[in-house]
């Protein structure tokens, strides 16, 4: 399993899908979704139109994806490493999950096929789904980032919806330059995980088993926002 201390999520359907499923949403359903989706309490949604070459290379014939993000508790990330952390950690994911499986219902109750997509098959790629959304960065630290925050659980559910608003152009590739200029993670980093590159070595880093997160804690992505970096970093490029 990718999330080591993540348990299964139980099948919370309630809804079957249909036989027939709907491709296409109209403008007035979309703007339900998204408020039931905000009434969930989820941080955001962006959505992914997976391109071919993409399916191929992972092995899935499904297209659309639904990505809902939810904040992770500053309490638990401001927490030293442990077996306690994990499991807060765990019972987070696993609420969130549930809610997840409400999302999927709606859709499937007004005519569209949803499946969650299994947050912890190493078969299949949140972040590379994410990337596929213009919507996200990869930062120095190895996470990926919205322009919600660096702080960022992802849930994902693929549907037959064809007309998602989907972003052609990804407008935060600003994000790399910046954090070449900065490197606070790896001053930070209490393992030493990053390579004579910079790059997170994934054997080393402790996140995935033990729930570390300091290199978030100390990112000036989650200390002062996706909006104030922005403005210093232009301000840098005057």
């Amino acid at each position: 399993m990718r999330f080591r201390y993540h348990q299964l999520i139980p099948n919370f359907y309630l809804q079957e899908n249909p036989n027939h499923p709907n491709t296409i949403i109209s403008d007035a359903l979309l703007d339900e979704l998204n408020d039931f989706i905000a009434y969930l309490d989820f941080a955001g949604v962006s959505y992914s139109k997976l391109n071919d070459e993409f399916k191929k290379e992972w092995e899935i014939d499904w297209d659309n994806v639904i990505i809902l993000k939810y904040f992770m508790s500053e309490d638990i990330l401001k927490m030293e490493p442990s077996r306690e952390k994990c499991k807060l950690e765990d019972a987070e994911f696993q609420e969130v999950g549930k809610k997840t499986f409400e999302v999927a219902d709606f859709l499937r109750k007004n005519g569209f096929s949803a499946d969650l997509v299994n947050p912890l098959d190493d078969r299949i790629s949140l972040r590379a789904i994410a990337m596929q959304s213009n919507d996200a960065v990869i930062t120095r630290n190895n996470m990926c980032m919205f322009k919600e925050g660096l702080n960022l659980g992802l849930f994902m559910i693929h549907t037959s919806i064809e007309n998602l608003p989907f972003k052609q152009e990804n407008d935060m590739q600003w994000v790399k330059d910046y954090c070449s200029t900065c490197g606070v993670c790896i001053d930070r980093c209490p393992e030493n995980a990053f390579d004579d590159d910079e790059k997170v070595l994934r054997k080393v880093c402790t996140a995935h088993r033990e729930g570390c997160s300091i290199c978030i804690n100390y990112c000036p992505f989650y200390k002062r926002g996706y909006d104030k970096v922005k403005k210093r970093y232009l301000r840098m490029k005057k």
